[in-house]
């Protein structure tokens, strides 16, 4: 991702990549950042931490790292006032609320998914289950490569919220993660969630409103990682000069109600 990224921004005129850097034991440290990314010299020496690479000044950072790098990282940007935008996915609930706590310093956007096709997914699952009301039972499956670590992907998670928020459910009751053997019929206000690992997959999310006669399918497929790193960069420009607060992807797209 921080290769696609670094692509990205240097598509943009109105970017300049002022530092990058990587985990202090990465081999990288101290190469040039456009040459690793595969599009040529950048002069832009890949450092071993963050305040290495915060020392020329920095609008927005964007960070697409693991959890606790990205507590770091937002720590860092909360002193320095910089914006910062975080794509990390596996956030536990207490570090969610850590990130919302740096977040009434400056103005973090954090979203699990920046592709814009999934965000818009988002507020299409929001609004079919405003409108088909609890009579329709929502099924979640995706499907990830097969290194991907955290399970179910931060993009299934957030599909759940959004379904259970618009039903008027409590998303940490109702989420099913798991069926085996003798479970009886389907309890009434829950949502299922599925898991599936293999392959090269990049991202598969498919929601599913099922009914007596018909059903309905919203279906992401991503088969590149391009479009989040695009999403990244449209999410950088739009929080520099924000004030402090935490956003995400449908504050970008005009979708917050």
């Amino acid at each position: 991702m921080g290769s696609r990224i670094l692509n990205a921004l240097r598509a943009e005129d109105d970017f300049v990549v002022t530092g990058a850097f990587e985990k202090p034991e990465s081999p990288q440290i101290g190469l040039d950042a456009g040459i690793l990314s595969g599009a040529g010299p950048l002069e832009v020496t890949i450092a071993a931490s963050i305040e290495k690479a915060l020392e020329k000044p920095a609008d927005v950072v964007i960070d697409f790292t693991a959890p606790a790098a990205s507590l770091r990282h937002a720590a860092v940007c909360a002193q320095k006032g910089v914006a910062l935008v975080v794509g990390t996915t596996g956030f536990s609930a207490q570090a969610k609320a850590e990130l919302a706590g740096h977040a009434q310093r400056i103005a973090l956007l954090m979203a699990p998914n920046m592709s814009v096709g999934v965000n818009v997914l988002f507020r299409l699952v929001a609004d079919a289950a405003r409108a088909l009301g609890p009579s329709y039972e929502v099924e979640i499956a995706e499907i990830h490569h097969r290194a991907k670590k955290d399970a179910p992907s931060g993009t299934a998670l957030r599909l759940a919220e959004v379904a259970a928020d618009a039903l008027g459910l409590d998303a940490s009751q109702s989420v099913v993660y798991e069926r085996h053997g003798d479970i009886g019929a389907r309890k009434a206000g829950t949502i299922g969630v599925q898991t599936i690992r293999g392959g090269d997959v990049v991202g598969d999310h498919t929601v599913w409103f099922l009914a007596d006669g018909e059903r309905l399918e919203l279906t992401h497929r991503a088969s590149s990682r391009d479009n989040f790193a695009r999403g990244a960069v449209r999410a950088a420009r739009w929080v520099v000069g924000k004030k402090a607060g935490l956003y995400d992807m449908q504050d970008v797209l005009g979708f917050r109600r």
